[in-house]
């Protein structure tokens, strides 16, 4: 049974380089580095889909083409049984997490995030593993500086990476992808012990 590596975000080019991509911004990244097949439209399950292989594993990389909210709904014609669940990483962004920081979790609740919440409702269950990419900003000293009120958490959420959070993100582009590579090839277990520092 093949690996599924969901990016969320929303489709459309006006979205591509907000904080709220982060997910699609991770999984492309993966995609290059991992040479996997270029992304093709799979109308059947409104994404975009690309293959290829971790080691001897199967992988399938998918973008949900449907916005954020409706991420599951993708997911549910390709996860189609509670195995299948426990070997999808959904890789998405977090804004109580520093930027360029990950943590990776297994059969949490939403922690608010639509994306996820869509998911755990689609497919009936919350056993999968999350790849959480940090978005927020920091002070110096490294404390979290979230925006205030829902709006304001909205608004950042939507907008755009500035150059210099771009140079953070590539670090953490790259620390996912190998924390990725870890679940496939080492487990879930091992690659939380190694990447949630």
């Amino acid at each position: 049974m093949s690996y599924v590596i969901a990016g969320l975000g929303n489709p459309g080019e006006e979205y591509s380089n907000t904080r709220h991509n982060t997910g699609r911004i991770v999984l492309d990244y993966f995609r290059k580095e991992n040479d996997f097949s270029d992304w093709k439209e799979n109308k059947k399950y409104k994404a975009l889909i690309s293959e290829g292989k971790v080691g001897k594993q199967k992988v399938i990389l998918v973008e949900p083409d449907n916005f954020m909210n409706n991420s599951g709904k993708s997911l549910a014609s390709i996860v189609t049984s509670a195995r299948g669940s426990e070997k999808l990483i959904v890789v998405y962004d977090d804004i109580d997490l520093p930027i360029g920081t990950i943590k990776v979790s297994y059969s949490r609740g939403s922690g608010g995030h639509r994306g996820v919440e869509s998911i755990i409702k689609s497919l009936k269950t919350k056993s999968f593993i999350r790849l959480r990419v940090g978005v927020a900003p920091t002070t110096p000293s490294g404390k979290i500086k979230k925006p205030k009120g829902e709006q304001g958490v909205v608004d950042f959420l939507m907008g755009e990476f500035k150059s210099k959070e771009c140079d953070i993100l590539k670090k953490a582009n790259m620390l996912s992808a190998e924390a990725v590579k870890s679940i496939i090839l080492e487990g879930k277990e091992r690659a939380m012990g190694e990447f949630n520092q």
